[in-house]
């Protein structure tokens, strides 16, 4: 089955081209590495996100990138001017860069309309960059209430239209949405996507959060240990996880152990209970020898529900999700598997269910004994 192609803007694969280039950027404190070969791309009016657990170095860069941080190596260059170097720094005042931080930072004592303005004093025709700001957000009919007056997502939303009011030349956002409810968060990261789209503003996310990355950036670096582990886009890391720990952290799947028949087929090694356990692989294993060991990234997705298989598995933990259960299902020889099933399928604990895999898309990695 062909794979079809991603829908977010793609990463940049000319970086002479780009409006924002992250150049092998590495941040030390003494002799301790935060960040270490550090690149990225990213055109004007793309928004990226740095993704990754806490400690990985993500608000690091991004404090990098705002000039809070002085570099030990390489460049960061924002439309083709050198902010940082090793032993240069332009200050963050002056690098026209607007920030949206996870607590608002929005000014108690001032109107919605005066927090918005507050960066535009002395400007000519500032009433009318704030009046269009708050149109573009929504709040036009809060301009004179305050910031206790209004929902954390319309709060949030007043410190976007404060950040873009500027027209800066790239917009910083540390975990934006943090502060808000997990309903509220993807819906409001999907919103702040379409406002940074309709102004055309380049902008880089930083979050804990991969579905707050998936819904709002066209491109997200996966971060860990102060490294970028892979940069692309949402569909190419869930798809196409390029090590372990970019699987283990983007989605949710198990790893299944299999052997490498040809460079184009793998072998389930699962004992029967899959029925027939030669699949076709992508390029993915080309770089494993026949009868390499392996493991199987299978996602959720490819273990499909079917009354009709011959193949059983037993429901060994179920999540409801609302519109579908997360099952943990044991294959007959005790190998877990996830799989994603429509909610009007409530089995019990215990209970032995028909599956079959849909393995179109296979990726692999050499194999760890437990």
């Amino acid at each position: 089955m062909p794979v079809p192609a991603p829908t977010a803007l793609p990463p940049v694969t000319d970086p002479s081209n780009a409006w924002l280039v992250v150049d092998d950027i590495a941040l030390r404190y003494g002799k301790r590495t935060i960040l270490e070969h550090l690149s990225f791309a990213l055109p004007q009016g793309g928004i990226a996100c740095l993704l990754g657990p806490s400690g990985c170095g993500k608000t690091t860069a991004l404090r990098a990138i705002a000039g809070f941080e002085p570099i030990s190596a390489g460049a960061i260059r924002l439309a083709g001017k050198v902010l940082s170097a090793p032993g240069q720094i332009t200050p963050p005042e002056k690098r026209r860069i607007g920030m949206v931080f996870q607590d608002y930072a929005l000014f108690p004592h001032l109107t919605v309309a005066q927090n918005v303005g507050f960066g535009l004093k002395g400007r000519a025709e500032a009433d009318q960059r704030v009046a269009e700001m708050l149109d573009t957000v929504g709040l036009a009919h809060a301009a004179q209430r305050f910031p206790h007056e209004l929902s954390g997502g319309q709060q949030q939303r007043v410190a976007l239209a404060r950040a873009l009011a500027p027209q800066p030349s790239i917009l910083l956002l540390d975990e934006p949405f943090s502060n808000l409810d997990v309903a509220l968060r993807e819906r409001l990261a999907g919103e702040v996507r379409d406002i940074l789209k309709a102004t055309n503003t380049t902008a880089v996310l930083v979050t804990h959060d991969q579905h707050e990355a998936f819904a709002m950036a066209d491109v997200i670096g996966v971060m860990a240990d102060g490294h970028l582990q892979q940069w692309d886009t949402a569909y190419g890391l869930y798809h196409q996880p390029a090590n372990r720990r970019v699987a283990n952290f983007v989605g949710q799947g198990a790893f299944v152990p299999a052997v490498v028949v040809d460079e184009h087929h793998l072998r389930l090694d699962v004992g029967q209970s899959t029925g027939d356990q030669t699949v076709f692989a992508t390029d993915d294993v080309m770089a494993h020898a026949p009868g390499t060991r392996v493991d199987v990234l299978m996602r959720p997705d490819d273990v499909v529900h079917d009354d009709a298989s011959p193949v059983k598995a037993r429901v060994l933990h179920k999540a409801f999700k609302g519109a579908e259960f997360l099952y943990t299902l044991a294959l007959s020889d005790g190998t877990e598997v996830l799989s994603a099933i429509p909610s009007h399928h409530d089995h019990a604990i215990g209970e032995a269910i028909g599956i079959r895999l849909d393995l179109s898309h296979v990726v692999a990695f050499a194999h760890v004994a437990e």
